[in-house]
């Protein structure tokens, strides 16, 4: 029996533009993905009879998730199924940090590893799960265009720090959209240099901007909300900065905070072996 566990990371957006919603009320998208060293974690087995059922701790999900959802799809593409798949959830839900998107990539990432598939039929059944999900099966830091599922890989960044922070709310991303479509904006192109910018800032909740206002205090060269929030994470120069930051924010108690690495393309594609 093969047993493999997959370390799903979530991710920030280092950049995001909204464009206007098309016909079918989708809207296009400029962003910059980079995947971050906060994990869910996926335990796969192959060699048993197949299973159609997730096992999911440390949250409440739904019966058909996205990891349910890869599972059923990916029926019609890889001529393996598991015998068993455990999700152990850490990345909250609601956040904008792509933590489901990541999970169900994850599972694509595991049956690809026992039973390679093409790179178009995977970023398929990538797109067809969800619009982040191709972003984690390129991993590192890339460009998303179209709805988000068109990638473009871009070099490894030099190693930064993240502290991300989660306020006591969730943000509904049907809700955010709605809301920033009453605001009245040009969409904006891609960015000269390094800055940190996110067209949801217009719309977030007070308490994911004091948020960012508070990293920057704390030392963060910049801050931003990441995908439609409600996490913000702040960029900071090396781990000891970034971990006195999240400890400082840990003892006001007003958020969940992390330290999380920035990840290299190889590091947020890592599978290991049980």
């Amino acid at each position: 029996m093969t047993k493999l566990r997959i370390p799903c990371p979530a991710k920030v957006n280092l950049f995001l533009a909204v464009g206007p919603p098309d016909r079918r009320g989708y809207h296009p998208l400029r962003t910059v993905f980079q995947a971050v060293a906060l994990y869910d974690f996926l335990d796969v087995e192959f060699g048993g009879p197949p299973t159609w059922k997730v096992e999911v701790d440390g949250a409440e999900l739904p019966a058909e998730n996205t990891v349910s959802k890869a599972l059923r799809l990916s029926q019609e593409v890889f001529a393996v199924a598991p015998s068993r798949v455990r999700l152990e959830k850490h990345i909250p839900m609601q956040s904008g940090l792509g933590g489901g998107s990541s999970d169900a990539a994850g599972l694509l990432r595991a049956l690809d590893h026992i039973r390679p598939g093409s790179p178009e039929e995977m970023r398929s059944l990538a797109a067809a799960v969800g619009a982040d999900v191709p972003f984690f099966l390129a991993g590192g830091r890339a460009k998303g265009e179209g709805y988000g599922d068109q990638i473009t890989p871009l070099p490894d960044a030099p190693e930064e720090w993240y502290v991300i922070a989660k306020p006591p709310i969730g943000c509904s991303t049907p809700e955010m959209y709605a809301r920033l479509d009453e605001k009245p904006r040009e969409w904006r192109d891609w960015p000269e240099g390094d800055e940190l910018c996110n067209d949801f800032e217009r719309v977030a909740p007070c308490e994911c901007l004091d948020l960012t206002e508070r990293l920057r205090i704390l030392g963060a060269r910049d801050a931003a909300l990441s995908g439609s929030g409600s996490s913000v994470f702040g960029r900071f120069a090396d781990e000891g900065a970034a971990t006195a930051a999240a400890a400082s924010m840990k003892s006001e108690g007003h958020a969940q905070v992390w330290v999380a690495k920035g990840l290299s393309r190889r590091e947020s594609l890592r599978i290991d072996r049980l």
